[in-house]
């Protein structure tokens, strides 16, 4: 499998869509040399924003991790997270002071909050009062006892019928160079499976991440085509198909998810074809 060095492929493009872990980060922090990267899109005047699935914290926090490393450049304006299409959903679907019940950590939450709604963590539902509780959100794979607040969500959604959001379609992410650990894309899919049941996602792969994103893009370059940017990412079903069924040019990087070895047979399985298999978003200066 032939791959092309990054700086030789985004340097024809108008508009850059980065995902982040594996692409950016990873388990140990910011991937060596990235910062390379912005310096060279910054010099060339290609503007770039982080495309990313984690609901975990708010655009704010998802900005300072980047700059409290010295990726400066990375500030919240160029952050556009699953998080905020489930906030705007929430914003239309529910009203305010209504309650959301929700598995993931209090700073996850802030979604929730910013749409003017109450929150309420699995670990403090009581099952038999329910009838405050209007939604529920999978928002993250921590900040809850996996022994006893999965069950208790799945007896939630049992006892009661109501509107399921997950904000992280994610089902597994790296923790280090050869193992995962389950997102809480994978939870809410293990959830469904039990229950039966189907719940509203958001993020990448959905057409509504890209075009979020495309909008913002529009911002900066408002005559910019989709093919005049180029998505970058790790994960084969998520990044690269997303991208592609948008209209999109698309480079795999093999930083994360797909490891060197395994990408050709992925993508030959899958069908899912990038435009470009880089082996890393690098560039050095």
């Amino acid at each position: 499998m032939r791959t092309r060095s990054f700086r030789s492929v985004v340097k024809n493009y108008r508009a850059v869509f980065f995902d982040a872990f594996g692409v950016l980060k990873n388990h140990q922090g910011l991937i060596p040399g990235i910062d390379g990267t912005f310096n060279y899109l910054e010099k060339k005047g290609i503007p770039y924003y982080v495309l990313t699935n984690d609901s975990s914290r708010s655009p704010d926090e998802l900005s300072n991790w980047y700059q409290n490393r010295g990726l400066k450049c990375i500030t919240t304006d160029k952050i556009l997270s699953s998080g905020m299409l489930a906030m705007e959903f929430f914003k239309t679907k529910l009203s305010n002071g209504n309650a959301v019940a929700y598995l993931g950590t209090e700073a996850s939450a802030h979604y929730i909050e910013t749409a003017g709604l109450k929150t309420v963590s699995i670990s403090d539902v009581d099952l038999n009062d329910l009838e405050h509780i209007k939604s529920f959100a999978f928002l993250d794979d921590e900040g809850f006892d996996w022994n006893k607040d999965i069950d208790k969500t799945i007896n939630l959604l049992r006892h009661k019928n109501m509107t399921v959001i997950v904000a992280n379609t994610d089902k597994n992410y790296p923790v280090n160079k050869n193992d995962i650990s389950v997102a809480i894309g994978g939870l809410a899919d293990l959830v469904e499976k039990i229950l039966g049941k189907k719940f509203i996602r958001f993020g990448k792969p959905d057409a509504q991440m890209f075009l979020l994103a495309y909008e913002r893009a529009m911002q900066d370059i408002s005559d910019i085509k989709r093919n005049e940017i180029l998505m970058v990412g790790d994960t084969l079903y998520t990044d690269i198909i997303g991208g592609n069924k948008f209209g999109l040019d698309t480079a795999l990087v093999l930083s994360g998810n797909t490891l060197p070895e395994m990408a050709s047979i992925k993508i030959g399985s899958s069908g899912i074809i990038p435009t470009f298999v880089c082996e890393s978003a690098v560039i050095e200066l």
